[in-house]
């Protein structure tokens, strides 16, 4: 997988290039960091890239910013859910990344957890919760312990485990501030996975190894103590496996460009997808550009093959 950006023919060259990163989600700090290490290799290409926090940017002046293509560096809400990608199509603006229904389902965890049910793709069991629950019901129903998580939240921010009914409760009232709908699902125990998806391909997976309880935000973004472990250690078959589920969770959302998809295994060793990742973190602890390096792709020509995936 190379790039040769020099090239006179590239597409890219000579084209007005906007990363939008910011926003306004509780993923904002995060996505400030993917937008400037994303624009930091754009602009080591030579390429004509300009940085946007689109939370200074009214959607009325996209018309005036000028720009043949986006490269959508914003995580959460205003990124992920459909909304930005609908007013770059109605003013005909390519962008990376998944186009506006598939964004809309994949940032929902319970309606992509539905449809892998549906269609026969493993996921751990789930409930959605509200606060006339019984609680006690809620959690026996799941096996007795679970994890906790807000419906469109990323960064497991928001997300905690409950092995009884208060504790389920709390959880619940703790979801509840980043989003609207809460899910709790049967707590799986295995390892932790992650899978790149760069242009229909599966890159190496990832083993997530983490000193707290559960991968939560500060493992991902603070911690020195989270391990990532690529290639993950899985046999080849297994290795086969979990990146053909990547696959088929990823293209069953309608997903397309590239993206992530994280996965855990249950207490019979079988893989479960966890959840779908339309904007990866772009930063330097972040999972993607791991992948892609032991799969041969440097950062610098990273950001150019996702560009290339945009329909110009």
């Amino acid at each position: 997988m190379t790039s040769d950006i020099n090239s006179p023919a590239h597409t890219l060259v000579d084209k007005a290039i906007g990363v939008f990163c910011g926003g306004t989600s509780n993923e904002r700090e995060i996505s400030l960091r993917s937008g400037k290490a994303i624009f930091d290799a754009l602009n080591s290409n030579g390429l004509k890239v300009r940085l946007i926090d689109t939370q200074d940017l009214l959607l009325h002046e996209f018309e005036y910013q000028n720009l043949d293509i986006v490269f959508i560096a914003l995580h959460g809400s205003g990124g992920e859910d459909g909304s930005i990608q609908g007013v770059l199509d109605f003013k005909n603006i390519p962008y990376t990344g998944s186009k506006v229904e598939a964004s809309k389902l994949a940032i929902s965890k319970y309606q992509s957890k539905k449809l892998w049910r549906k269609k026969g793709i493993k996921t751990a069991d789930f409930v959605i919760l509200n606060k006339d629950n019984n609680w006690l019901e809620s959690l026996e129903n799941l096996g007795g312990s679970v994890m906790v998580k807000p419906d469109t939240e990323g960064s497991s921010l928001g997300m905690s485990q409950a092995f009884n009914p208060k504790q389920l409760q709390d959880a619940f009232r703790t979801a509840s501030k980043f989003s609207e709908k809460v899910i709790a699902e049967k707590l799986l125990t295995g390892p932790e996975y992650t899978v790149a998806i760069l242009d229909g391909e599966a890159l190496p997976s990832i083993q997530i190894q983490s000193q707290s309880k559960f991968y939560d935000f500060e493992s991902k973004y603070l911690s020195n103590k989270t391990s990532f472990i690529c290639p993950s250690g899985l046999s080849s078959f297994q290795e086969d496996e979990i990146q053909l589920l990547a696959l088929e969770a990823f293209n069953s959302l309608g997903c397309e460009g590239w993206g992530r998809v994280d996965l855990m295994s249950d207490d019979k060793g079988a893989f479960n997808v966890l959840e779908v990742n339309t904007v990866p973190g772009m930063t330097k602890k972040s999972l993607f550009p791991k992948a892609a390096e032991v799969a041969g792709l440097s950062f610098e020509n990273l950001v150019v093959k996702i560009l290339e995936t945009a329909n110009l």
